[in-house]
């Protein structure tokens, strides 16, 4: 059996007195059968137990001779728990516990006996209080004799690759219960080897399963299992290999299926072993080629030769690779089959392949080129039969290099760096050609991956013709192409435009002859340069509001500047950016300026200047408008190079960004704690001031409330005086009554009040202002920055009267389970036509605080935490003492604690109660401490605690009970401690 412990809470992790439910014990599930001289082992777990996390287990047989009778076996806690007869096998570990963990174990069976069968008892001794639920569970085991044989001659084989061989197995069984049977067939690589490797295996469920390395050969139908009658199977290898060499055996194991619908085998048989010895077949490849050294155009022949006993009754398919891979290949029958990119020149005759005997294989290449250069190998693979798929044996044949002598050329750039509107002049120049060529000249712009332009062609005749965009003479002039010699031919254009005609240059030279053509190509590189290059610069790129700043645009030129016509432009993208530059002025060689129409109001606040190779725009009174990306583009004009009205050469600079900041911002605002104190009914202000700020700024002024004292709370707005003195009250302040009450007034230059008219007792809270510093900067009014002020508390006292909060004690501390009674005590003389209130609060000074109980003024008491009610008591002793009791102190009740009194007043018969004043205690900590955790001992631990009266246990249990009370006490005493 198998068991497979689950997640389990751990006992000690309980508190005192709690159970985890009725105790229960379980057992392996049976009956169980097993055969003489097996390996058994037996589950056991108990669970819902209050005691220890490790529990103890006993086991006990009842034999079928005496099934009354308990036979002690092993136990976990108990070495002396055996009876005589299993002793000397618990001794040796013949029967063993293993603790699979603290309330599971395995009882281990080594090798089963007859007089091992019977009915088994898992006992787990009581660890609880009490006793409540299973503490055994009982199980039958059967054990049978082992039926099971597997048989199989051993014997000696010697094979040759390729050969069938079969292996019988005789398996039988006479089991009287219902079992199944699996066979397998194993593999020993090495007569020492301890790990065998299946080779295929018809299961207990009836399905076959090879092994990992016999899968593809299972898949091909080359290894297989039949079962012959009842007991005979029969393992069939179609062609053997050289990995199989080695010992082969048969394994067959007897299946039975538990009470718990799992299959466990319970009996294994093994045959003896067949030794197998695989010999190699011999095979050779041989390559050679009539001639390994050509010039274009010449054939190439190349034959395979095999080297084989036997050929003529032997198959073999033979493959041909150039470089590793395939060009063709011929089948055992003598089908030719080429790959796809030789296909087509296959069947213009340019390609022959074909089988010239069993062991002769001819490859033919007429009109060799260059693409035919490199390694070749032939393959041979050798097969079992014309249509096997599967290969006996492969061998590759050593290489053999094939070397094409290409026409000899070569292409010369005379000029790699030109000027734009001058010459280009590229010389093409070709060694070797016997017959007419003709060329071709193309062109590979710079940063453009697509097809080549063509720029000239001249035929073998002389014939000249040039390409599409070149054959206006207007633009680049005329171009020539002339033959020096027989190899030697020169392209010439006059003008070159600009950077476009940059790039890759190249020459095609096609030799004829014999009514067939070759091929060759070659390259040069060219750069064309404009011979102009601009750059924009600025000494500052962050540049405050209302100031100006400068760009330089620098011109370099191969070129005497000065003496030829230029043209300067500027552009401009605002930011954010909106994808295209904006023309702000272009200045004409002529000195006309045009500005442009996208951003008119650079024409009043720009100014455009030139100095030899410089050109400066100036922009003065910086608005944020002008805040973007800025490029100067110049223009040139050289004689001669381009029709009337064309700029000889356009450069771009590169982009200079200006980005605009706010003046920094002064403002400092008085930040000190303070408070008002004031009496309902009268008017109040609270100040906000400024201790320094620039002298042109102006200020918005917005005042909040914090009614809450929670650190978290959020701020009411009351109201917003912008810098234009223009009032914008809070959602809380929209009414028509409280706007009458709150006014914000500035006294002085750096002085404002809040005014509160008539204020009351809901005002109370603490009020601070936010101070922002405007001043307008060029095109509008800008914000500059803002500071908040320290918060000023205004409170309402009440006269003459003071909440006193009384102490817990010397440490503020109460243990679990006790009551302790908090003191609010309010002193002064009390007015016979006020009412009084109280309410008490628990939490921190700093954090969220939340009420416990409210007395009202009218006697009615409220708990806003339901689940307290039961646990608080306010007693009034006399008019001012508002005593709070907590019962039964729990951990969750430590923290920081006050109290809050309110007066009331009824304005007059038949009105409501008006909330006059108010007034808060300090504040007290309370800790809890656990029960087990005080200085004293007595009282904490007494006999009558346990519980004794469970005289059904016996007097064994009972004086165990007390004898643990007695030392736990004394231990007590002893130590100064709580037990």
């Amino acid at each position: 059996g198998s068991y497979t412990p689950a997640n389990t809470a751990c006992a000690d992790c309980l508190p005192a007195g709690l159970s985890t439910g009725q105790r229960v014990v379980t057992v392996q599930k049976g009956p169980l059968y097993r055969v003489r001289g097996s390996h058994i082992t037996l589950w056991c777990k108990v669970s819902g137990y209050q005691g220890p996390a490790e529990q103890n287990f006993q086991w006990s047989i009842y034999l079928p001779s005496a099934p009354e009778r308990e036979v002690q076996i092993v136990s976990t806690v108990d070495p002396s728990f055996p009876y005589a007869i299993y002793t000397q096998r618990v001794r040796s570990r013949g029967i063993y516990v293993e603790r699979v963990q603290g309330d599971a174990v395995l009882l281990h069976i080594t090798e089963l006996q007859d007089r091992d069968a019977g009915e088994y008892e898992c006992h787990t001794p009581n660890t609880d209080e009490r006793y409540f639920g299973s503490y055994s569970a009982k199980m039958n085991l059967s054990v049978i004799a082992d039926t099971l044989s597997a048989s199989m001659a051993p014997q000696v084989l010697t094979h040759t690759e390729g050969d069938a061989v079969e292996l019988t197995c005789e398996v039988s069984k006479s089991t009287a219960q219902h079992t199944h049977l699996s066979v397998g067939w194993y593999h020993l690589q090495e007569a020492g080897d301890r790990r065998a490797e299946e080779v295929l295996t018809l299961s207990k469920d009836f399905v076959l399963r090879p092994g990992p390395s016999y899968v593809q050969r299972f898949l091909a139908g080359d290894v297989r299992l039949n079962k012959v009658g009842n007991t005979t199977y029969k393992l069939s290898l179609g062609g053997v290999e050289l990995s199989d060499r080695g010992q082969l055996y048969c394994e067959a194991a007897e299946w039975i299926e538990d009470p718990d619908e799992t299959w466990k085998d319970i009996s294994r048989k093994q045959t003896a072993r067949t030794s197998l010895a695989v010999m190699s077949r011999d095979l050779s490849m041989d390559i050679t080629a009539a001639e390994s050294s050509l010039s274009e155009g010449d054939t190439l022949q190349l034959n395979c030769t095999v080297g084989a006993q036997k050929s003529s009754s032997r198959h073999f398919q033979v493959l041909w690779l150039l470089n590793g891979m395939e060009v063709a290949r011929v089948d055992p029958h003598g089908i030719l089959i080429w790959e796809e990119e030789y296909e087509e020149r296959a069947k213009l005759g340019h390609l022959r392949a074909f089988k010239q005997s069993n062991t002769v294989y001819v490859l033919t290449i007429y009109e060799v080129g260059l693409k035919d250069n490199g390694t070749y190998h032939c393959s041979v693979s050798e097969v079992n039969t014309p249509g096997d798929f599967h290969s006996i044996q492969t061998k590759l044949s050593s290489g053999i290099q094939v070397n094409c002598k290409p026409l000899a050329q070569s292409l010369c750039n005379n000029t790699p760096q030109v000027t734009a509107g001058d010459a280009l002049v590229l010389l093409c120049e070709v060694q070797g050609a016997t017959s007419p060529v003709s060329v071709q000249w193309w062109h590979l712009p710079p940063q453009h991956p697509g097809p080549r332009v063509l720029v000239a062609t001249m035929e073998r005749d002389g014939t000249l013709s040039l390409g599409d965009a070149y054959r206006d003479s207007g633009t680049r002039g005329s171009l020539r192409l002339e033959k020096a010699s027989s190899g030697a031919f020169t392209l010439v254009i006059p003008n070159t435009l600009d950077e476009g005609d940059s790039g890759r240059y190249g020459c095609k030279v096609t030799e004829w002859s014999r009514g067939r053509s070759w091929t060759e190509e070659g390259e040069t590189a060219v750069t064309v340069s404009l011979g102009l290059h601009a750059t924009l610069t600025s000494r500052i790129a962050t540049v405050k509001y209302g100031q100006s700043f400068e760009l330089v645009c620098q011109v370099s030129a191969s070129y005497t500047l000065e003496e030829v016509p230029a043209s300067v432009g500027w552009l401009f993208q605002p930011s954010p950016p909106t994808g295209h530059y904006h023309e702000l002025v272009r200045v004409f060689p002529s000195g006309t300026v045009a500005w442009g129409a996208a951003q008119p109001r650079f024409q009043g606040k720009a100014q455009l200047t030139k100095a030899a190779t410089s050109f400066r725009l100036s922009i003065h009174n910086a608005a944020a408008a002008d805040e973007g990306t800025y490029q100067c583009e110049v223009e040139v004009w050289r004689k001669n190079t381009r029709p009337l009205g064309q700029p000889a050469a356009t450069t771009r600079s590169n982009a200079v960004g200006i980005k605009l900041v706010l003046p920094e911002s002064k403002l400092r605002v008085a930040t000190k704690e303070s408070s008002v104190e004031t009496v309902s009914g009268a008017d109040t202000a609270i100040e906000c001031r400024i201790m320094f700020a620039q002298n042109n700024s102006q200020f918005a002024i917005t005042w909040y409330l914090l009614p809450s004292p929670l650190a978290d709370a959020t701020p009411l707005q009351i109201l917003r005086a912008n810098y234009s003195s223009i009032l914008e009250y809070g959602a809380e302040f929209s009414s028509p009554a409280q706007k009458s009450r709150f006014l914000s007034q500035r006294v002085s230059s750096n002085v404002f009040w809040l005014r509160i008219l008539s204020a009351n007792p809901g005002d109370q809270g603490r009020y601070y202002c936010v101070v922002e510093e405007w001043l307008w900067l060029v095109d509008g009014w800008y914000k500059l920055g803002e500071g908040a002020s320290g918060s000023t508390m205004l409170e309402f006292k009440l006269p003459g009267k003071q909440v006193v909060f009384s102490h817990i004690g010397a440490a503020g501390e109460v243990r679990e389970g006790e009551e302790v009674t908090l003191h609010c005590l309010l002193r002064g003389a009390h007015l016979p036509a006020t009412h009084l209130s109280a309410t008490w609060f628990r939490g921190e000074e700093s954090r969220r605080v939340r009420p416990l109980l409210t007395l009202h003024h009218d006697g009615a008491i409220e708990y806003p935490v339901e689940s307290l009610a039961r646990r608080l008591h306010l007693r009034r002793p006399t008019t001012g003492d508002f005593s709070l009791t907590l019962r039964s102190v729990e951990e969750g009740d430590a923290g920081v604690y006050h109290c809050q009194v309110q007066e009331w007043q009824q304005q007059s018969k038949g009105k409501d109660w008006a909330l006059q004043a108010l007034a808060r205690s300090g504040y007290t900590r309370l800790t809890t401490i656990p029960p087990g955790n005080a200085a004293g001992c007595e009282g904490q631990l007494t006999p009558h605690r346990f519980p004794l009266s469970h005289t059904g246990m016996g007097g064994r249990i009972m004086a165990a009970l007390c004898w643990q009370c007695w030392l736990q006490w004394q231990d007590c005493r002893g130590a100064r401690r709580t037990c």
